[in-house]
């Protein structure tokens, strides 16, 4: 192999690696949901006056902390819900991977939100602002370089603003709801609640947007300025729209978009319009009655919709003269396309109910996104899928069971761009294709204020078939993924 060989093959493995680290650092997810309803006054005990107040009331309050030393109570009178939730974990690859090992990392979310009608009277409103401290080690950029990441807290360490909004409802029973501010797409939009159990990156934020849009779209850990409107025509169907920023930063660089607005302090408005609208169809509707000696329904949420970018996008393929980017005569600057969009469908469906206990439920959840412009899309199609058990064990009502898996394919212009730098170069690299894994997880209640949760991940093909580094003629190794995750409201 001549020196100039060398120089092109180790070129195209660099921009592999480079394609993956950035996929890795885009990648999103909603983070375990906090339970802002769990701090009524009702729901978290005072305990006895003192420091160590709070530790009277540990096995029957919804939080660690209880009252906060009277915190919460104060807040309270002024119509703010405080709730404080730490999650921690330790995940690490046992094979497989650019190198194996552990890591620790680490979420606190902080989220309040205060009631207008109880706070001065105002009926309807709803203000939010959520913060959000992420400390410790990214797993999937140090270790496993897949697209799909393996927890839904990972990112750069940081003290940030996540949320900050206004909601306003109109009409009669709140059949309409107008919210303006920064707002993080994954707390309304593509949820599948059933998915939410999993620690995966991907059964939150899907991979295809994360992958897709600009700086990974408008999910956590980031969010956009935008306009959401959510109305209810009839029960059973809730139709959701907005216009968001097209990207969370300001500047779409390459660069990592977390670094960028690093304390979440920056609103930008110059990176052109993310449309999306969302149709949600629940069956029994909320609100509805069962009659005597009926036996309760099996019930769906099914979801259809679509979201569209109006940002410009890179070829995968060809630079603007329409020449392969692998060719060492091209420029290097990728043709450009004018828009994105994809289509999606999400379906949570309950299966079984045992008629002994009827919190011990099968529910079944699947989620699917595809776009047709593959050449300037990395992964064309992303499916989510999987079976959720709750209370499978007798005295155990607050368990969940989870078995998920997860799929991305690699568009055909990405790997058509693997095929011409083999042709160009006359070395067998290989050539990208879809990513698959499989994730095993359990939810143990342990106290109502904190939940542990072991899991395990397999992921067949990491980044679609991504060079190693450490050997630039094979690929990374299957990944056999294994931790425990902790969740502890505060």
């Amino acid at each position: 192999m001549t020196y100039f060989s060398v120089q092109k093959v180790l070129r195209h493995s660099l921009i592999l690696c480079c394609v993956v680290f950035i996929i890795s650092q885009a990648a999103q997810a909603a983070p375990p949901p906090v339970n802002i309803a769990a701090m009524a006054d009702e729901n978290y005990t005072t305990g006895t006056k003192g420091f160590w107040g709070f530790a009277t009331g540990l096995d029957r309050s919804s939080a660690l902390l209880g009252d906060l030393w009277g915190l919460r109570t104060g807040l309270s009178r002024y119509g703010i819900s405080l709730a404080i939730l730490e999650t921690s974990e330790v995940l690490g690859n046992v094979t497989g991977g650019s190198q194996k090992g552990f890591a620790y990392d680490g979420l606190t979310q902080v989220v309040a939100q205060m009631d207008t009608n109880r706070a001065f009277g105002h009926y309807g409103g709803l203000v939010n602002v959520s913060f959000l401290n992420l400390h410790g080690n990214n797993l999937s950029t140090s270790n496993l370089q897949t697209l799909q990441t393996a927890s839904g807290i990972e990112g750069d360490q940081a003290t940030r603003l996540w949320e900050l909004w206004y909601e306003q409802k109109f009409l009669d029973e709140d059949r309409m709801s107008l919210r303006i501010g920064q707002q993080s797409l994954d707390q309304e939009f593509m949820v599948s609640t059933n998915a939410l159990y999993f620690m995966n990156t991907m059964f939150g934020w899907p991979m295809l947007p994360s992958a897709d849009m600009p700086s990974g779209g408008p999910a956590y850990p980031l969010s956009a300025l935008g306009v959401r409107l959510s109305a209810k025509p009839v029960d059973g169907i809730t139709l959701l729209a907005g216009v968001f920023n097209g990207n969370p930063v300001k500047n779409d660089n390459g660069t990592d978009p977390q670094m960028q607005n690093r304390n979440g302090l920056s609103f930008p408005t110059n990176g052109g319009r993310l449309y999306i609208a969302e149709a949600q169809f629940s069956y029994p509707a909320l609100g509805s009655m069962v009659e005597p000696g009926q036996a309760k329904s099996l019930g769906f949420t099914y979801k259809i919709g679509a979201w569209y970018n109006t940002n410009s996008f890179s070829n995968l393929a060809v630079d603007q003269s329409n020449i392969s980017l692998a060719d060492p005569t091209s420029s290097g600057k990728p043709l450009q396309h004018q828009n994105n969009y994809a289509f999606y469908a999400v379906a949570d469906q309950l299966v079984w109910r045992d008629d002994k206990d009827p919190n011990r439920t099968l529910g079944f959840f699947g989620r699917v996104m595809g776009t047709p412009l593959k050449d300037r899309n990395l992964i064309d199609f992303s499916l989510n899928a999987g079976v959720v058990m709750h209370s499978p064990f007798k005295n155990r009502p607050a368990d969940t069971f989870g078995l998920g898996v997860g799929y991305a394919h690699v568009s055909d212009q990405a790997a058509q761009f693997d095929q011409n730098a083999i042709a160009f170069t006359g070395v067998t690299t290989p050539i990208r294709s879809s990513e698959t894994f499989v994730e095993l997880t359990y939810q143990y209640q342990l106290r109502p204020w904190i939940q542990i949760q072991p899991d395990i991940q397999y992921v067949f093909n990491p980044g679609g078939g991504i060079v190693n580094p450490n050997n630039p003629s094979a690929r990374i190794q299957n990944e056999l993924i294994i931790g425990v995750r902790t969740n502890i409201l505060l």
